[in-house]
């Protein structure tokens, strides 16, 4: 079926769901929709999260998307299970794949979950882990100065490393071998997170199971692009376009994106 995969997110974060789409399904078309003028989402109220994620949700179903991949955390925890229940397509959130892949990894059922507040507060994490295995030791750690750095672009760098750093301070004390970055934005800074829990710890998304789950589930139901015409994305922004353009086209490692500015409200 030749209509496209739509993916949201507050902001550039749910490029990194979208990069590991694009390694899976090479064939499909991506309408990707980043709400950066309104990002973060995390200290919102959840009713905000939820108004919002509706009106990207409904923007990317006039556009005759065939999946909605929530690529939010926080939009994940709030708004996921409404948007199954109402929208008339498949709707895939990021909190139980990263918990599956956190799971599958660690090797003493201790896991760190860095997270925006939103995301803490809802405890979807704990939520999630706890159905896999009750013996799961969980530290939730709020990092509310991750998402801004990344949208600003400037998350490379000493600056950005010490920022990390202080971000992760509460876990010095802490006894951990998995971490999992439970917010899209955070594999941007994983270079940094790695750096400052050290090398005995793994550190993880959601991403490549997200990606892989979108996958399983076109196959199955004899969803996916077999037309052979090249993908088109188009990637939406409700914010600054060469920002998003300059944070984009690093990330995904192309050049000459389509990006586009769109108004929700």
């Amino acid at each position: 079926m030749n209509a496209p995969i739509g993916v949201i997110d507050s902001g550039v974060g749910g490029l990194t769901v979208a990069k590991e789409i694009l390694k899976v399904l090479p064939q499909e078309t991506i309408y990707y929709i980043g709400d950066t003028a309104r990002c973060p989402y995390g200290p919102r109220t959840k009713q905000e999260v939820r108004t919002f994620t509706w009106q990207m949700a409904k923007a990317l179903q006039r556009m005759n998307i065939k999946m909605l991949v929530i690529a939010c955390n926080t939009a994940t925890a709030v708004a996921l299970e409404s948007l199954q229940k109402h929208l008339p397509i498949p709707v895939i959130g990021v909190i139980n794949p990263g918990a599956r892949a956190a799971e599958k990894k660690t090797k003493r059922n201790e896991i760190v979950v860095l997270a925006t507040e939103g995301t803490i507060k809802s405890g979807a994490y704990e939520n999630a882990l706890l159905s896999l295995s009750s013996k799961a030791k969980i530290i939730p750690l709020a990092c509310p100065t991750f998402v801004p750095l990344v949208e600003s672009g400037e998350y490379d760098g000493q600056f950005a490393f010490d920022l990390v750093a202080k971000g992760l301070k509460p876990l010095a004390k802490e006894k951990f071998d998995t971490v999992i970055l439970g917010c899209t934005h955070y594999p941007i800074l994983q270079h940094h997170i790695e750096k400052v829990v050290g090398p005995e710890v793994t550190v993880l998304s959601s991403a490549e199971e997200t990606a892989k789950e979108v996958g399983e589930w076109l196959s199955y139901n004899n969803q996916l692009n077999i037309s052979g015409e090249l993908p088109q994305h188009i990637f939406h922004t409700t914010g600054s376009v060469p920002i998003f353009r300059m944070i984009a086209e690093k990330w995904l490692e192309k050049d000459f994106l389509d990006i586009r500015r769109i108004k929700l409200y």
